[in-house]
């Protein structure tokens, strides 16, 4: 018997990228998932998703808004358990509140709202980001490691304009909050860049800042990342469900590496596409701390190397025809 054979679940934001996955897993696994999409009938966006195995048999999707209240009442109902992915992922925005704050923020409580009326739901996973963990004025000294007592300060958010890291940070302390009030039983994940092989079929916000590396172009939110593969978080999601002792946070990344340690392995595998002068136009800098892996890894989780990941990245992308060399 599969693990999910006779459950049924839900996912908001299906057509993301970390969702896409989770959905896949779900399905070989033999859930039934209910799948939130923002427009059920643009095949762009959901075209990938009906074409996985058993998604003609246990796939379902449902139209849902982030800020519309109540609407995905009619999806988590009679769920056993909830996965929420939806949240806006920008690096730059116009209108902060509107753009990404709400729809993070106002959408994590209504996607709670409707599962605080379902008593069918025995848990609930949200995904939140490593952005929600280590924007603080705290130090971050190459000796440091984060563990799941850190948090990101807000107010240090907003000072220094990290918008995302804002959101992210809201919306996890509303959902705790609303959580405890409403004896929710909530998981929250905390993934760091997060790469690996793509389903979707056009380039998402990640994908297209490892193709800048790759071109020698310093990315905007520094140099140094927390790199975590997408099979890996969508793993860890199902396995924060299943297991029962499964609780709290949980943070997920491979390891921390510079982005000149990222050209020199794509160069490694494709020295065509990244060529050794690339590698050589960005130096290491930056502080270099480091997530811990022990209660992620208590999950099951046994994170697959950067150096894979990459790799599968690139030929994903190629297969795909998204780029060529």
């Amino acid at each position: 018997m599969n693990t999910g054979e006779a459950k049924v679940v839900a996912v908001t934001g299906a057509s993301g990228y970390i969702a896409s996955w989770l959905i896949k897993l779900l399905l070989d696994r033999g859930y039934t998932v209910r799948a939130s999409v923002r427009d059920p009938g643009d095949a762009k966006k959901s075209k990938h998703l009906l074409e996985l195995d058993g998604a003609e048999e246990r796939l379902n999707l449902f139209k849902a808004d982030l800020l519309e209240e109540g609407c995905f009442d009619s999806l988590v109902e009679g769920c056993d358990g909830v996965f929420h992915t939806a949240s806006p992922v920008l690096l730059s925005v116009s209108d902060p509140q509107a753009e990404l704050i709400d729809p993070a923020v106002k959408g994590t409580i209504n996607v709670l709202a409707s599962c605080a009326k379902a008593p069918s739901i025995k848990r609930v996973v949200i995904t939140s980001s490593l952005s929600s963990v280590f924007v603080s004025r705290k130090p971050l000294t190459a000796d440091v490691a984060l563990d799941e007592s850190w948090f990101s300060d807000p107010v240090y958010c907003e000072e220094i304009k990290n918008w995302y890291a804002l959101s992210k940070t809201l919306a996890e302390k509303a959902a705790w909050e609303f959580a405890k009030e409403n004896c929710i039983d909530l998981v929250v994940l905390h993934p760091g860049f997060v790469i690996g092989p793509i389903l979707q079929p056009t380039l998402n916000l990640s994908m297209e800042m490892i193709l800048d590396i790759a071109k020698g172009v310093q990315p905007l939110l520094g140099p140094v990342y927390r790199f975590v593969d997408v099979r890996d978080v969508a793993l860890a999601h199902i396995k924060a469900f299943e297991i029962p002792s499964a609780s709290g946070r949980y943070f997920l990344a491979e390891r921390a590496a510079h982005v000149s340690e990222v050209q020199n392995i794509l160069h490694q595998h494709y020295p065509t596409f990244v060529p050794l002068e690339i590698c050589e136009n960005i130096k290491p800098s930056g502080p270099k701390f480091t997530v811990s892996k022990d209660k992620a890894e208590s999950l099951g989780i046994g994170f697959i190397p950067l150096d894979v990941s990459l790799k599968d990245t690139i030929e994903c992308l190629r297969e795909k025809k998204l780029i060529s060399f």
